[in-house]
């Protein structure tokens, strides 16, 4: 009895910890990447703000888990995204998981049209709940995510400065 005593009041005290843990994270989650790119603004934004163009930069779209709805709408593995917004110097998008957090990506072309080089900056934002193993789980966004934008906006230089 006091073996199960002891059990239960440690697996409390860890749940505890790792709530107070947790609090103390914050629950607004952004991760961003941008990279330089020698082309016009207008030569660039078609390949963001096109869901069908992204297979030319962006890594995994080829896969046969990948389902393609229309220009703003897909299906990613278990994940549905769609863009939701699209400005002269932006593409704004939400990647709704199956089981998970919904994200907010955004796409910013940072220069204007006379310009021969731009900045593309690309973010995404998640909003936490209070739960510890979501706000101690979000340390390995900017690992994972990060790695992976960098990846398709080097991708996506590579194609823009080549045409």
């Amino acid at each position: 009895m006091k073996l199960i005593k002891l059990i239960f009041f440690s697996v409390l005290s860890l749940f505890v910890v790792a709530s107070f843990i947790g609090i103390l994270l914050p629950s607004h989650v952004l991760v961003s990447r941008a990279v330089d790119i020698v082309a016009v603004k207008d030569s660039i934004k078609p390949y963001i703000g096109d869901i069908q163009q992204w297979k030319k930069w962006m890594d995994g779209m080829e896969q046969a888990s990948v389902i393609i709805h229309s220009p703003v709408k897909a299906d990613i593995g278990t994940t549905e995204v769609e863009i939701t917004s699209i400005t002269d110097s932006s593409v704004v998008s939400t990647w709704t998981p199956k089981k998970g957090i919904r994200q907010t990506s955004t796409v910013r072309i940072i220069g204007n049209s006379a310009q021969n080089q731009v900045v593309v900056q690309w973010q995404f934002e998640q909003q936490l709940p209070w739960y510890p193993w979501e706000r101690l789980g979000s340390m390995m966004n900017d690992k994972i995510l990060g790695t992976m934008m960098e990846t398709n906006l080097n991708n996506l230089r590579k194609l823009a400065e080549r045409n």
